[in-house]
């Protein structure tokens, strides 16, 4: 394959591209749907939703379709907060539709499961809990990672204890913390060790100790707590 060759990647994106106007065009519905149930795995979610409110108005879970989007308008949600990004792919197109139908608005604060971000990301993300109406639902796609972090600090920004914030991030969410999703509990464990330095907002932590080098390179080395642990 040269290099002016589409890859199969790039040529599967294409073929599954939706957008506003797809979703307007005869069978271009029927189309996005099918995308979203094979592509993006949304058949496996038919039944399990990962759905959990973990705080008064305050639910999480995995990647709605529009049936379900429709029943959380039902159930009183206002917002709902993408951590998976925007695009021109089935699922976030249908949910933007969706929402749009049942009077839910839409906010999107893109996380990753792999890497640190810059603390003024994670600082947008308090900034969005604080501003969007609630009761509210945040989603990534299998509500596990993305989905646990999120929740995670926003129990922390409420000043909840880091070990009720940490369940969040468990196997019964399907978290996996020898994963490469570990990363995410090592932010915790550098939040953690800063309380025990002193009293310190989530906030105030990331604004000023947070640092996303040496959470890396704690990761990378498999330290957890100041200590090695197994890789």
């Amino acid at each position: 394959m040269n290099a002016s060759t589409p890859s199969l990647k790039s040529r599967l994106k294409a073929v599954t591209r939706v957008t506003p106007e797809t979703l307007a065009r005869p069978f271009g519905r029927a189309w996005a749907l099918t995308c979203y149930s094979l592509f993006d795995q949304g058949l496996l979610r038919i039944l399990w939703t990962n759905l959990e409110e973990i705080a008064p108005g305050v639910w999480r879970s995995n990647q709605p379709g529009p049936r379900r989007v429709a029943r959380y308008a039902r159930m009183g949600i206002k917002t709902i907060l993408v951590l998976r990004g925007v695009g021109e792919e089935a699922h976030f197109q249908l949910e933007k539709d969706a929402c749009a139908r049942h009077g839910i608005a839409l906010e999107v604060v893109t996380l990753n499961v792999t890497k640190a971000f810059p603390a003024s990301r994670f600082l947008t993300l308090l900034e969005t809990f604080r501003a969007i109406e609630g009761p509210f639902l945040m989603h990534c796609k299998s509500g596990s990672d993305r989905a646990g972090l999120a929740s995670a600090l926003y129990l922390l920004d409420q000043g909840r204890p880091v070990a009720e914030a940490r369940k969040m991030m468990s196997l019964r969410y399907l978290h996996l913390s020898n994963s490469d999703a570990g990363i995410l509990d090592v932010m915790l464990d550098h939040f953690e060790e800063a309380q025990a330095e002193g009293p310190v907002t989530l906030e105030d932590w990331l604004k000023t100790s947070y640092d996303p080098v040496r959470l890396t390179e704690d990761f990378k080395a498999g330290r957890r707590h100041g200590k090695p642990w197994p890789r």
